[in-house]
């Protein structure tokens, strides 16, 4: 048995040298192409077998110690059911009346002024410009409106993994587009759940996202500023989040200022709360930390049970490697960024 997993090996390293001279042997061939554009051509793959051979004779037969935490991912979060609550950033995109228009261009060498290409420096880059850190999908800091609270730089980790609840207004703002969620609605669902847990995320549910981006950005669904104080002082929740980019429409932004002038983040621009049930999901947030920021863009997902109708599980999808697609991306003028065509 040893010989013969020690020929599977040989074998193996044979056919990886000859690949690899086949691959040597056609890109000094013909018009002699660069490095680069070979790297960007269908790559030729060992076979699955052959790989899976190696890393059974290189096994030293020890799996990795198991922690509380590793069973429970086993146990749970390896079959759970995660769905994205955040929108794509994109020129073009709804933002408040305020700020600019953001833009995206090729990112120029400095070496040479000229834009990274896959055929002269092997890769690509995108340079943004962002008019502002408050837009899209969003974590904002209490800096946002008091500088004496915490920048998003600031904001702990511990925000990362969060019981997570829906509260659904949809209804309401489906016959008032500028609905005001109030105290009320939060005690009418917990009287059909239980009580909200402490330090646990609320997003409130209202719809206005299912119309993004033809969302009207001045009129939209919003949160009473009495039902925040309520959230916080009473249920002593972590934050709240809610759909449109704004908090309320009052002029002195009641909600909001009261909100970020105690220290309380808040999230805004989610979207795909209709995914959701009312109770029973985490919540992951991911953000960049940007040195003294006063709002972050921001990945949700949503963590659901397995039993969940929505969402997708590990391994069910491409994810190492990730997917290979029929079209390249490139770089379009009209539209001003890369795509798929």
């Amino acid at each position: 048995m040893r010989f013969l997993a020690v020929a599977i090996v040989l074998l193996g390293s044979f056919l990886e040298t000859a690949l690899a001279g086949q691959a040597t042997h056609g890109s000094s061939s013909g018009t002699g192409g660069t490095p680069a554009q070979h790297l960007h051509t269908k790559p030729l793959r060992i076979s699955r077998a052959a790989h899976i051979t190696r890393a059974t004779v290189t096994d030293h037969g020890k799996t990795a110690s198991k922690s509380k935490l590793w069973s429970t991912y086993d146990s749970v979060l390896s079959t759970a059911k995660y769905i994205d609550l955040t929108h794509t950033i994109e020129p073009d995109m709804p933002i408040w009346r305020g700020f600019g228009n953001i833009t995206f261009s090729p990112a120029v060498n400095k070496l040479t002024g000229k834009p990274f290409t896959y055929a002269e420096d092997m890769f690509v880059a995108t340079a943004y410009q962002l008019t502002t850190d408050q837009m899209g999908t969003q974590l904002d800091a209490p800096a946002h409106f008091n500088p004496y609270f915490a920048s998003s730089d600031e904001i702990p980790a511990t925000f990362a993994l969060r019981k997570l609840v829906v509260i659904d207004v949809s209804d309401k703002v489906a016959k008032n587009s500028s609905y005001a969620m109030t105290v009320a609605d939060v005690l009418e669902w917990e009287a059909e759940h239980g009580r909200i847990p402490r330090r646990s995320v609320v997003f409130v549910r209202s719809d206005w996202s299912r119309s993004w981006p033809h969302v009207d950005t001045d009129v939209f669904p919003q949160v009473l500023l009495e039902t925040v104080q309520f959230l916080h002082l009473e249920r002593d929740i972590l934050f709240h989040g809610h759909e449109p980019l704004d908090t309320d429409m009052t002029s002195d932004f009641a909600s909001e200022a009261w909100l970020l002038g105690h220290g309380y983040a808040q999230a805004e621009g989610v979207t795909n709360l209709h995914l959701l049930p009312p109770v029973g999901c985490l919540l992951s947030t991911g953000f960049p930390k940007f040195l003294g920021g006063v709002g972050s863009y921001v990945r949700y997902v949503a963590v659901c049970g397995s039993d969940w109708p929505h969402g997708v599980q590990p391994g069910t999808i491409p994810e190492a490697p990730l997917p290979e697609y029929a079209n390249a991306l490139v770089w379009g003028e009209q539209s001003g960024h890369r795509d798929r065509i």
